[in-house]
């Protein structure tokens, strides 16, 4: 997420270092949807170089508890109304990053497809996402992995492609 959309989330008077204390606590939990067992490490070295954090979108209210518990506490907001990004049937990616030094070198296409195989050994007929329509480069990346527009979708203040693969 870009910082703009972390502030989205944030209440009066918090900011992007409320927004990652959260997101740290919720990396830590077994039952958050930002679990560090929903997450797939780059590596180089000892050196934490890009991620992909998915999860099986039938679970997304079961997952998304410990967000709305933490948004609470950590960022003075309540997301209970908060829209579904996601649906049972899809591995849904949540999160992509790599390290700025990092990219242009195949990572986030390894990642993507190390997702598309953890989606398989999960027994989900397919990973979904959704991308924000001012990201074009983004997009790209995901269609050139072979992802697919499904529909258009609307979720974090922002319009959204909601692609599948």
């Amino acid at each position: 997420m870009t910082d703009d959309c972390c502030l989205y989330f944030c209440g009066d008077g918090y900011g992007l270092d409320d927004f990652q204390k959260m997101m740290a606590k919720l990396v830590e939990r077994e039952d958050s949807q930002y679990s560090y067992r929903n997450t797939l490490v780059a590596m180089d070295g000892d050196k934490v170089v890009g991620i992909s954090v998915s999860y099986d979108g039938g679970r997304l209210h079961e997952l998304r508890r410990a967000f709305l518990e933490a948004a609470k506490e950590y960022i003075g907001k309540d997301h209970s109304g908060m829209d579904d990004e996601t649906q049972a049937g899809e591995l849904y990616l949540d999160s992509l990053a790599v390290l700025p030094e990092y990219r242009r070198q195949g990572i986030a296409r390894q990642l993507l497809l190390a997702t598309k195989e953890r989606a398989n050994r999960l027994g989900l007929p397919c990973v979904g996402l959704l991308v924000d329509t001012d990201n074009p480069i983004g997009e790209a990346l995901y269609v050139s992995v072979g992802f697919q527009y499904a529909n258009d979708s609307h979720w974090g203040g922002h319009p959204m492609k909601h692609l599948v693969i």
